[in-house]
Parts: C-alpha cells; sequence; structure tokens
C-alpha cells in the first residue's frame, strides 16, 4: 500500500508493480498528482539537469546521495522520451513540459496502469495498525499488506489537501521528526519597512542573496517587490534556510559598480545624479527609491564608497514569511537518521517507507523537490 498519489507515491507504485508486486495507491483527494498539475506554472518543472546532492537541505546533507546516484534526471527525461512528452530548458538547467504539467501525470497514471497498479481516489486513510504487515481503513474498507510506503507529503499549500498525517504516522510507530518550517517561500516586511517599499510591488532585479556566516549558499537569481514583502527565486531559494529574526543580506547589483559615474573627475554629485548612476544597474522606480531611503551622509568619495557598500550589502531582516499557504515545499520532516539510504525503509520497523516530501530532505528551487520525488519513489519501488 502506498499512500499518497503524488510524485513520489507515483513512481514508487510503478517500480513495486513492474516487479510484479500487487500495489494499491490510496489518495485522499479527489484525483492523483495535484501538486504536479499547479508546478512550473502548469508546465511542471520535472527535474533539473544539474542535480548534485548540493542542491538538498537536510540535516544529514549525505542521506540523499544513495538515492540520486541510483535514479538520474536523465533517468527521468528518457521516460518523458519515451512517452513523446516535448520539453525545453527554461534557465539554469531546469527543464519544463512544452505543454502542461497534465502530460505528466498522464504518463504516470499509464506506467502505473501498464504495471497493474490500482489507484483509488477518495481513500482517506485513518488509523493504521501493524502486525503481521499493516491494517488501515479508508473510505469505509479495510485494507491489509506486507509493506507500507508513506508518500503522503508535507505541510506546504494546505488549500491543496496537505495534512500533517505522514509525520503523526512517523511518530506512531517512534519515528524522531526534524522540525518543519515552510520553506521556497517568499519574506514578509515589518510594517516600517512596508511603508518604505512594497509601493514598489512588481519590481524586479537580478540579486545575490546570502545569509550570515555562510550557513547558505548565495543565490544569485531575480528578486521581486510584493505587497507585503520580498519573492522571486533569488528569496524562495534563502527562505528555505532562514531561521526567525535573523538577517539576508541583498546584493542588489552584483558585479556592478554603481557610483562609479559619481566619482569620475568634474562628475556632479547631487540627489539627482545619484539616481540617474543607479538607474544604469536598477530599475527606475527601485533606484531612486534606493537614494531616498539610503542617502550619502555628504558627498565625498567616502561617502560615495559607503553607499556603493550598503547597495551591494542590503541587510535585511524578515519579518516572517507567507507560511504553509505559499511555501512550495516543507523543510524538515522524518529524521534520516531513521531511514535506510538504500531502501528509504524505517530502521525500526519493517516494511515501513517514506519517501518525498514528508523525509527531511528539500531541493532548491527548479525540479530538484521533483528529482528527489522520483529518485526516493524509485528506491522504495524497488525494495517493497
Amino acid at each position: 500500500m502506498i499512500l499518497g498519489g503524488g510524485a513520489a507515491g507515483l513512481m514508487c507504485a510503478r517500480e513495486a508493480g513492474r516487479r510484479g508486486r500487487r500495489v494499491l495507491v490510496l489518495e485522499r483527494a479527489e484525483r492523483i498528482g495535484k501538486k504536479i498539475l499547479i508546478s512550473g506554472g502548469g508546465r511542471c518543472n520535472f527535474t533539473n539537469q544539474y542535480c548534485q546532492p548540493e542542491n538538498f537541505l537536510s540535516a544529514n546533507p549525505h542521506f540523499c546521495k544513495s538515492a540520486l546516484a541510483r535514479y538520474t534526471p536523465d533517468d527521468f527525461v528518457a521516460l518523458v522520451e519515451k512517452h513523446g512528452i516535448r520539453y525545453h530548458e527554461k534557465t539554469l538547467g531546469q527543464l519544463f513540459c512544452d505543454g502542461s504539467a497534465r502530460q505528466i501525470v498522464d504518463m504516470l497514471e499509464r506506467e502505473c496502469r501498464d504495471a497493474g497498479v490500482q489507484i483509488l481516489a477518495n481513500a482517506s486513510a485513518g488509523e493504521v495498525q501493524s502486525e503481521d504487515g499493516f491494517t488501515l481503513r479508508a473510505s469505509g474498507t479495510e485494507y491489509r499488506a506486507r509493506s507500507l510506503v508513506v508518500a503522503t507529503g508535507g505541510l506546504s499549500i494546505p488549500k491543496m489537501g496537505a495534512t500533517g498525517f505522514g509525520y503523526d504516522l512517523a511518530r506512531q510507530f517512534g519515528l524522531a521528526i526534524v522540525d518543519c518550517r515552510p520553506g521556497l517561500v517568499p519574506f514578509t516586511m515589518n510594517p516600517e519597512d512596508r511603508e518604505k517599499y512594497c509601493d514598489l510591488a512588481g519590481v524586479s532585479v537580478e540579486a545575490v542573496v546570502s545569509t550570515a556566516e555562510g550557513l547558505a549558499p548565495p543565490f544569485r537569481e531575480k528578486l521581486l517587490v510584493t505587497h507585503r514583502g520580498l519573492s522571486g527565486p533569488a528569496i524562495l531559494q534563502i527562505s528555505s534556510y532562514w531561521k526567525a529574526s535573523a538577517p539576508v543580506y541583498i546584493d542588489l547589483a552584483p558585479d556592478q559598480d554603481i557610483t562609479a559615474p559619481l566619482r569620475e573627475q568634474n562628475a556632479r554629485r547631487d540627489t539627482a545624479a545619484a539616481k540617474l548612476a543607479l538607474r544604469r544597474a536598477l530599475p527606475n522606480r527601485l533606484a531612486d527609491r534606493w537614494v531616498d531611503l539610503h542617502p550619502p551622509a555628504g558627498w565625498t568619495n567616502r561617502s560615495i564608497s559607503g553607499m556603493e557598500r550598503e547597495a551591494h550589502r542590503w541587510k535585511f531582516v524578515p519579518a516572517g514569511t507567507e507560511g504553509y499557504d505559499k511555501a512550495e515545499v516543507t523543510v524538515g520532516g522524518v529524521d534520516t537518521r531513521e531511514l535506510s539510504a538504500q531502501t528509504m525503509e524505517s530502521r525500526k520497523v519493517p516494511g515501513l517507507f517514506f519517501i518525498g516530501e514528508v523525509v527531511d530532505v528539500t531541493g532548491h528551487l527548479g525540479g530538484f523537490n521533483f528529482q528527489w520525488a522520483w529518485a526516493s519513489g524509485f528506491c522504495a519501488g524497488q525494495a517493497v
């Protein structure tokens, strides 16, 4: 039995069915693959061709290595090509369907059907018991199986049906949970900062975002001002590492000397000239606002250099995040020390497996979380 008809659960079902296992997938929603369907703006960023263990966050950064080596992006691309699904690389190795994310769901459903897998939607699992296998009730029917795979996902996007059932099940069987928090999520601003910046909603700029003391890799991608704070790929990436009340540092103009025109011989040095200089590197509205809010103490070379440094290291302390409602993933989950890195099976309870987002392995933005779903699902499907 596989609890969850998402990316990880369907991949596991396919592999187990192809090995001759009798497989039942129980999906609590009215249809399978709901998060796949909304991913990538409806085109599904189904993997990243540059996927490496370094693209994942976990209390044990080594845990994901075995699964990612056993099922690679090339393996999933081969499956996509087998079904004639056309795709393209967008940026930074991110692969998207040319058409709709529905193609990926249809592909997985067909693969499962060809492997003899039974899928039941609208099947909400209740209490699970373990005695000579596993027994549970779902929608008034009792089911028994030798192995149970938990692919229930995390807490992100509750309107899509996300619950903490997988974590509750892990605790029921004595498995530890790494504290969960929203990941790949926009930041909110405190009222003072919101008044300063949020009327610029819609303004976007390429930036480098980092944390103090190198707690996360720096991310160089787009930053977007919103009505409530900051978003965009660079912010979503760093949010998975962010801890409450900690600052993040933003370089608004990486590799650019934005105040160089002000330091030229006989250059005009005033607010208007500074705005004109910054407009060469930043969107006009952001350049003007930055000068208004961060003017140099004077117009000496030293003060202008200070203005330059501040633009390259804006210390921003988020008020918080938009929470699980807007988070793309859940950081944390079932402690990887409880699981086999080769099979995803519980070390304490034989026959019990955890795969996908419910496990404490979180990918960066850009197709990495799908690759973890495919890889962890494959490994469990090869072992059940």
